[in-house]
Formats: C-alpha cells, sequence, structure tokens
C-alpha cells in the first residue's frame, strides 16, 4: 500500500492553522511549524488571561474605590464594612462607576456607610 504524503486534509489542517496565524510577524505567519507553536502558545495565554481580565478588573475597581472613599475619610476596608452593616448590595464594579459617573451618589453611600460604622 503507497504511503500518503499529503492530500487535501494535510494541506487543508495546515491552512486552517497558517489562517489562525495571520498577523505573526515574519516566517511566524508563514512557516506551519513556527506557526503551530506559536498559535498553540496564543490559546494558552488567552486561556489563562480570561481568568486573569477578571482579576484585574477588581483590583482596578477596588483602587479606584479606594481613591474616592479616601476624600470622605474612609478607607476602603472600613467602606465595605460600612456597606454590609448598611445593606447595601452594590459590588465593585458599580461602586467604581459610581465613583466616577455621579461623585454626589457615590458620597451619600460614603456617608451611609461612615454612619453605620459609627452606629457599630
Amino acid at each position: 500500500m503507497p504511503r500518503a504524503k499529503g492530500g487535501p486534509k494535510t494541506r487543508a489542517r495546515r491552512k486552517d492553522r497558517l489562517k489562525l496565524a495571520k498577523g505573526f510577524f515574519g516566517g511566524k505567519h508563514r512557516l506551519f511549524r513556527t506557526a503551530t507553536e506559536l498559535v498553540d502558545k496564543g490559546r494558552q495565554y488567552a486561556y489563562r488571561d480570561r481568568r486573569q481580565k477578571k482579576r484585574d478588573f477588581r483590583r482596578l475597581w477596588i483602587v479606584r474605590i479606594n481613591a474616592a472613599v479616601s476624600t470622605h475619610g474612609l478607607s476602603y476596608s472600613k467602606f465595605i464594612s460600612g456597606l454590609k452593616k448598611a445593606g447595601i448590595g452594590l459590588d465593585r464594579k458599580v461602586l467604581a462607576d459610581l465613583a466616577i459617573t455621579d461623585p454626589q451618589g457615590f458620597a451619600k453611600i460614603a456617608e451611609t456607610a461612615k454612619s453605620k460604622l459609627a452606629a457599630a
């Protein structure tokens, strides 16, 4: 039986892989082996970074909330504690957005949290 070398299946597989490497620099989008290695590595990064993006955004929101709360004489942790005692269930994404887009509304929330801390 003759050896199958590189018929339509192989060509299609290589074409698909090179299509995924579109935009890579130099031979990295032209050479099959290099393109394969880089596409695999890129997929690993994509998988990892879909999870890491959530961490990064949470850190950003916390920094923004902390900056906004410090103008009201509170620390971030005290602010979050006061919110929980006040029964305010806003998440960090919404709080960070409020701190930027609606400072007066955020000030009211901060005062509520501050008063609940003083009462406890």
